[in-house]
């Protein structure tokens, strides 16, 4: 930590002087580079800024040369003078003291005689010391995040890392302040995160390492220039130490580098394992050990068994093909990126659009059934923070013990997961063949002309209406035909008086004209309206 003058003036050599302040006071907290001592007039040509001048003050004993002596301190960027009494001067002008006030220059007596060479050589052994542990700190982070470069560490874990080097929090976000990772150093993460993106947009962005904000925080942006992807945040507020930024310039660094290498190396990567997912979902190779083989040289752990897994997305506007394109390889990233997090295996492929597929590993140790709800959850959540995706709905097929048969279970995953799509949303982090049922069914039939008749002549009466008139008929039969009967429950429910919802079930039943309360009327008619809601859905 540098010295300041108030750190040196507390010095016990420096106190044995009996030091006054005369001019200057309220700068006391100017950091000190070096001590010189001098005794001539004019020192212009001998600072370089930041010094503290010890002096007998001869400049000061004449009259005419004191004020030109101070003018020439400050305007070299001397920190500050020391000047002993006794020797040249007795006491400093009043005039001098007053100057020392307006050209903002610190002035300090000493009314005891010391031994200059005792500061400079306290001062100086600090100042190096200083600096050698300036020295060492930057060695240590350089070796931290070459270290963790080299290694191919994950964004968290470096991160994580310079964190626990400046002892505060940090955040990475991305350009749209979404939180990517952080690390909170003695915080609760609900403190560190609360309100973020709207705290985030009071700073603003800056193309280099700096401090603002209201808060204020230290931020650096992380990415090549013009290419940069994010931006790390030290919300320490007061921290702006040469230890902080250096930490997270380094800690910038290693993650757009990993970004940078990882990108690359998995283009290739991804590229081989798509083909290879491909392969083995069309039926092109027939010997599981050259299957399990190629996968486990692309990186997928060996396991007892495997389980298909298919994410869908709902864009919430039809995109541009090129827009389309790029929405699908981040959608990818993220995907691969969620398996990497649950700290699970799996390979990806990229096979449709709004579509990824997983061959996911079976963990080793540990309950299967946990490492797909960890999956699955990892990827819903880092799909619901990418712009544009309106829902996402995650299909689980059946496991297998031979990886063949589990690319093979990838159209059964497919299927399961475009039907979630028309499923009411509940929360799961994925379904199975026995959450789809009936509208699984419905789904592999409903281009069949005599599936949509049947929708059609079902529901033709009250579809007229709606074209003609418009109204909720269709929603409050849809569930009615969800309910258990109770129409004080389903009132309720509706946000309608009773007398409302009766009235609007007898225009329905004229409408259909059916009788409501048949069994088999109910079982058509909701049979029906699963046929309409899945062709709406295609």
């Amino acid at each position: 930590m540098q010295l300041s003058i108030a750190d040196i003036l507390a010095l016990p050599v420096v106190q044995e002087g009996k030091p006054e302040v005369i001019g200057g006071g309220a700068l006391l907290d100017r950091a000190v580079r070096w001590v010189h001592i001098a005794e001539v007039d004019d020192m212009s040509n001998m600072l370089q800024g930041g010094e503290l001048v010890l002096t007998t003050g001869p400049a000061l004993a004449v009259e005419s040369r004191g004020m030109s002596y101070l003018e020439h301190l400050a305007e070299a960027g001397a920190a500050g003078v020391i000047v002993e009494l006794g020797t040249y001067i007795d006491a400093i002008p009043p005039e001098v003291a007053r100057a020392a006030d307006e050209i903002e220059l610190p002035v300090i007596a000493l009314h005891r005689t010391i031994r200059f060479v005792d500061v400079t050589e306290r001062v100086h052994r600090a100042i190096v010391a200083d600096q050698y542990e300036e020295v060492a700190f930057a060695r240590t982070a350089h070796e931290i995040f070459t270290d963790l470069s080299m290694k191919r560490a994950p964004l968290s874990d470096i991160v994580e890392a310079a964190a626990e080097m400046i002892g505060g929090s940090l955040v990475l976000e991305d350009l749209n302040r979404k939180v990517l990772t952080f690390s909170a150093q003695g915080q609760r993460p609900a403190d560190l995160l609360a309100d973020w993106e709207r705290r985030s947009r009071l700073t603003p962005i800056s193309n280099r390492t700096s401090v603002d904000g209201p808060e204020p925080w230290m931020t650096t942006p992380v990415g090549p220039d013009r290419q940069g992807w994010g931006r790390l945040v030290a919300p320490i507020p007061g921290d702006t130490s040469a230890r902080t930024r250096m930490a997270i310039e380094r800690a910038a660094q290693a993650l757009a580098l990993t970004r940078m290498v990882e990108h690359d190396r998995s283009a290739f990567e991804q590229q081989a394992q798509s083909g290879l997912v491909d392969e083995l979902a069309r039926g092109r190779i027939d010997d599981e050990a050259d299957a399990a083989a190629r996968a486990h040289a692309l990186g997928l752990r060996s396991a007892s068994k495997y389980v298909p897994i298919t994410v869908r997305v709902t864009d919430s506007a039809p995109l541009e093909e090129s827009t389309a394109h790029r929405r699908q390889l981040h959608m990818l990233d993220q995907v691969r990126h969620s398996v990497r997090s649950a700290h699970q295996s799996a390979l990806t492929a990229n096979r449709r659009t709004g579509q990824v597929d997983l061959i996911l590993a079976y963990p080793q140790t540990g309950p299967a059934e946990e490492a797909i709800v960890a999956v699955c959850s990892e990827i819903r959540s880092a799909l619901r923070r990418v712009d544009g995706i309106l829902r996402c709905t995650i299909g689980v097929g059946p496991e297998s013990t031979r990886l063949l048969d589990s690319a093979l279970g990838l159209a059964d995953s497919a299927h399961i997961a475009d039907v979630a799509q028309s499923l009411p949303q509940d929360g799961k982090p994925y379904h199975r063949a026995k959450d789809i049922r009936l509208r699984g069914l419905l789904a592999l039939i409903r281009t069949d002309p005599r599936v949509q008749a049947f929708a059609e002549s079902e529901l033709r009466g009250l579809l007229d209406h709606l074209a003609r008139h418009g109204g909720d008929e269709l929603d409050i039969l849809r569930a009615f035909l969800e309910s258990d009967l109770n129409k004080s429950d389903l009132a309720k429910r509706l946000h309608l008086s009773r007398p409302t919802l009766y009235t609007k079930l007898s225009a329905i039943e004229r409408m259909l004209g059916v009788d409501l309360y048949d069994a088999e009327s109910r079982t058509s008619l909701h049979t029906a309206i699963l046929i309409l809601d899945t062709r709406q859905q295609t």
